[in-house]
């Protein structure tokens, strides 16, 4: 049995495993078509602070069965193993876990973003607010 390893140490060691992506560049690669965006935040949160524009919504708890290409509950983004996804949470700690289990789904491009939806939001890019 392996030694118990904390939250912080497990992020550490998770994210070792591949390039985070900063939010004007995920804007910028999802502009160009080149990434999906997958906001994983559950529904209180979109409701909340609102959503970005063009990302799919899959709230975390379905996150593994609809991107994984070769799942019978798979939607049609998840093409392949190739997809390049870039996961949003809240604030980039649930999405760092979130692209390690992809990884081990065989969807070896998959990332997370850096500081999450509210860096995203922070850097001023494009938000669409939920109607009031």
């Amino acid at each position: 049995m392996s030694e118990p390893v904390g939250i912080d140490a497990l992020l550490e060691r998770v994210r070792a495993g591949y390039r985070r992506i900063a939010p004007q560049e995920a804007y910028d690669d999802a502009g160009a078509g080149t990434v999906l965006l997958v906001d994983i935040r559950y529904a209180a949160l979109r409701e909340r602070d609102g959503v970005i524009p063009g990302a799919l919504v899959v709230e975390r708890n379905e996150l593994e069965w609809r991107l994984d290409p070769q799942g019978s509950h798979r939607l049609p983004e998840a093409k392949d193993h190739d997809v390049r996804v870039v996961v949003v949470c809240d604030e980039g700690y649930a999405s760092s876990l979130a692209a390690e289990s992809l990884h081990r789904l065989g969807l070896h491009r998959a990332t997370d973003l850096v500081g999450g939806f509210q860096a995203w939001r922070a850097a001023g890019l494009p938000v669409t607010l939920p109607s009031q």
